[in-house]
């Protein structure tokens, strides 16, 4: 038996696994993320296998594009999903969250980084930035539901939308790691360079393709002559299509492709925002990413086991990802969230469920192989066991708190409701009459 066919049969199991067991999870305390990465350690620990997955800081750069690959189809997903429209007040949790919560949290894991770890200023500033972003992946789990189901509260609208802005966000941060790293070689003047280019061009870039290319695309699927409207073919996998070649673009001309995928998702759906057509590419989009992650995660798994990710751990970098994970990112975005009239309990799982995952190691493998950073092995052990945390922690929690904040918000619903109702018996008993055109509320309760 050759090793094809052995490979060949495991990515049969998986592409099952990928298709049953979310069904099959759906009303456990595990998410498909525990799974996955239980699934990758075990196999991996067998005789046969064992040594099999190597570290991940031994193949950098393919870890950089197959973690890139699955965060970029991720964010296309999400953008497609969302149907509010953009704007200041209707996304103002958001904003609080990008403005406030990951600005502080890169702060705090900074100097947790040069304080705990030992670790210099590029390095930890490195790990800070890799470490912040809300991952768009892992998260689905706490996302909102597919296009026009109305599965978009506040907290899974809040969730997704910062998922899919603060990866993109994150990149101005490792850049001037990257920057810093360098410098320290070198001497050289960096901080306008990178003022100029890595935050405003970047930036400005990622955003105006993203939402030209959206609105071309838009135009293309559904504003076209009917016989030529492309969005009759009824194909998802234009979803991967139109991915691919918004992230290249923008590469090609030095942007920022995490966020013009996002946002050209965003445009696409501006652009004929109710058409059945948008269900289809996020299915696409969706069952790719979900087939992607678990390869990542099995991979992961293996890595534990076989590859060693957590080799470098000392007891301060347990310490340190026990605190990043419980109080950093909480109570960063507690107190990004003040006064914005979020309920405590949507504010408390916002604040909680800021999950750390792929996206994370696409920053790292990225930099390392860009930068000169002390401790490279240190840095993997610790972004591993966050991610490892996150995704025990954040797994298993979700459903039940999810459901619990699901009731809390069909209570409040009915209790609305409810006043609503007393509000219009109370106006028939003084004799007010009903708005024209309704009938009256004591000829519909006997």
């Amino acid at each position: 038996m050759t090793s094809y066919i052995l490979v060949l049969a495991a990515f049969g199991a998986l592409v099952l696994l990928t298709a049953w067991l979310p069904m099959l999870l759906r009303e456990a305390p595990l998410s498909l993320p525990i799974v996955c990465v239980a699934i990758g350690m075990a196999l991996f620990w067998l005789p046969a296998l064992r040594g099999a997955m190597p570290h991940p800081g031994e193949h950098a750069t393919i870890v950089e594009h197959v973690s890139e690959l699955v965060v970029i189809i991720s964010l296309m997903g999400a953008g497609l999903k969302i149907d509010r429209p953009a704007g200041f007040r209707s996304w103002r949790v958001t904003w609080r969250l990008l403005a406030f919560a990951m600005p502080l949290t890169i702060a705090a894991i900074v100097i947790l980084g040069h304080w705990l770890l030992g670790l210099g200023v590029a390095t930890a500033l490195l790990l800070a930035a890799s470490l912040a972003p809300t991952d768009p992946v892992l998260a689905s789990d706490v996302q909102v539901g597919p296009p026009q189901t109305g599965e978009e509260d506040e907290t899974r609208f809040a969730l997704t939308s910062e998922a899919g802005l603060n990866d993109s966000l994150a990149f101005p941060f490792v850049m001037a790691a990257i920057a810093l790293s360098k410098a320290g070689e070198s001497g050289a003047a960096w901080f306008w360079q990178w003022a100029a280019v890595d935050v405003v061009w970047r930036l400005a870039c990622g955003v105006a393709i993203g939402l030209a290319a959206g609105a071309a695309l838009g135009w293309l699927l559904f504003h076209m002559p009917n016989r030529a409207r492309l969005s009759r073919t009824g194909d998802g996998f234009v979803a991967l299509g139109v991915t691919c070649l918004v992230y290249a673009v923008t590469e090609m001309v030095h942007g920022y492709g995490f966020v013009a995928v996002f946002v050209s998702a965003l445009a696409m759906r501006a652009t004929e925002r109710n058409h059945h057509y948008h269900e289809k590419l996020h299915d696409f989009a969706e069952q790719l990413e979900r087939l992607l992650m678990m390869v990542v995660l099995v991979m992961l798994g293996g890595m534990v086991t076989s590859g060693e990710l957590l080799r470098g751990l000392t007891w301060q970098a347990v310490a340190f990802a026990v605190i990043v994970v419980f109080l950093v990112r909480p109570i960063a975005a507690w107190v990004s969230l003040s006064r914005v009239g979020c309920p405590a309990s949507e504010r408390a799982v916002i604040s909680f469920f800021g999950i750390r995952g792929i996206g994370s190691i696409y920053y790292l493998a990225y930099a390392l192989t860009r930068g000169v950073f002390a401790e490279p092995d240190l840095l993997w052990s610790t972004l591993g066991l966050v991610i490892l945390i996150s995704i025990l922690i954040h797994g298993a929690t979700v459903t039940p708190v999810m459901r619990f904040l699901d009731r809390r918000m069909a209570e409040g619903t009915t209790e609305r409701e409810a006043l609503a109702m007393g509000s219009d018996l109370a106006g028939v008993r003084t004799g007010d009459s009903p708005p024209q055109g309704q009938p009256r509320a004591d000829n519909r309760v006997h």
